[in-house]
């Protein structure tokens, strides 16, 4: 019987268990939630709250979509993120623009119920690449927060180095060091990075990725 409800689960359990982590009661955003892999992974680890945000409608499992802790914002490009409910977001001036040219508003006063930012992010984001994620998403992380992030080579190269919908493991590596150098331009800290346990889809070499502000 599958621990989670997708394979991303397992994905997500290898690196929790690998950096040792303690994630119990954080508040998580969790992009590209998709069946809901990570969102289970994460809620089995003690999870207190998981925004589920995937631009899709209707393929989160049913019982994550009726889980109290999780807060279901599906048809949500990532990129035209520019509030979570009950979360301050943490932007480097008055203003900040995203990705697509609208810009996140610095509110000049805040909900005292709402959090100072999540303690964490994962992100599985398939098409979209995260040097186009990540500067959106951590105005919403914690300074001291950390970003789980599954690299996919497959989607960030160039699609005609695949050969029948696989990436070359030669150049996997090399998109995965380009990748990485994309993020330190992101102003994040690469904290670790490691293979995935099993392989993606067609059988394609991923990586996950411990990032930090």
């Amino acid at each position: 019987m599958n621990q989670f409800v997708s394979r991303g689960g397992i994905k997500l359990q290898s690196a929790i268990e690998n950096w040792k982590l303690r994630i119990e009661d954080y508040v998580v955003l969790d992009v590209g939630s998709s069946t809901g892999g990570f969102v289970d992974c994460l809620l089995q680890n003690g999870a207190r709250k998981v925004y589920a945000l995937d631009t899709a409608y209707g393929e989160l499992a049913w019982k994550l979509r009726n889980d109290p802790r999780v807060v279901v914002m599906e048809r949500t490009n990532i990129l035209r993120l520019t509030h979570l409910p009950g979360v301050k977001a943490h932007l480097e001036g008055d203003f900040e623009n995203t990705s697509d040219g609208g810009r996140l508003e610095r509110s000049g006063s805040h909900d005292s119920s709402e959090v100072d930012g999540v303690d964490l992010i994962t992100i599985d984001a398939g098409w979209t690449k995260l040097e186009l994620i990540l500067p959106i998403v951590k105005n919403f992380l914690k300074p001291d927060g950390l970003i789980i992030a599954l690299l996919k080579p497959h989607y960030e190269a160039d699609k005609r180095d695949l050969i029948k919908g696989v990436l070359p493991s030669e150049i996997a590596e090399r998109v995965k060091n380009q990748v990485l150098e994309k993020i330190v331009h992101c102003k994040l800290y690469i904290v670790n990075c490691i293979d995935s346990p099993i392989l993606g889809g067609a059988g394609n070499r991923e990586y996950l990725l411990l990032l930090k502000p």
